[in-house]
């Protein structure tokens, strides 16, 4: 990995199942993975629908930040897949909620044939480190 990207791990994340990192930081930003609600202790998807699958996925992204001293506000940017489009209005229901501290992030949105695990939703994201931010 080149010297000026640094690889993020926490366990507070499901671990990669493939080869990819949890998330990258690149400069002032940081590049997350797709997440799914799937639980880190467990290993296992949310049981539930997509409101429980929806809170632990972004529970998932929340846990790979907080492992750099960043939140969920410093997220500007989601690429979401939805399984099923009709799940939409729930899906909006929890993320606005979460994603609740100013601006929403700018997000591009997607149905999605398959996802991972039979997962029903999947959220990757970028998000700003600012240039001071303590790494």
């Amino acid at each position: 990995m080149d010297d000026s990207l640094r690889k993020v791990e926490t366990d507070k994340a499901p671990i990669p199942v493939g080869p990819y990192s949890q998330a990258v930081v690149a400069g002032d930003f940081v590049f997350l993975a797709g997440q799914i609600g799937q639980d880190p202790m467990t290993g296992k998807l949310v049981s539930g629908g997509i409101r429980p699958e929806t809170e632990r996925t972004i529970d998932n992204i929340a846990a790979a930040l907080n492992a750099i001293s960043r939140d969920l506000g410093s997220v500007c940017s989601v690429d979401v897949s939805l399984v099923n489009l009709e799940d939409l209005d729930l899906f909006n229901e929890v993320y606005a909620t979460r994603f609740s501290g100013g601006a929403y992030p700018a997000r591009r949105m997607r149905e999605a044939s398959k996802l991972t695990m039979g997962a029903s939703v999947e959220i990757g994201c970028t998000a700003y480190l600012g240039r001071t931010a303590p790494l």
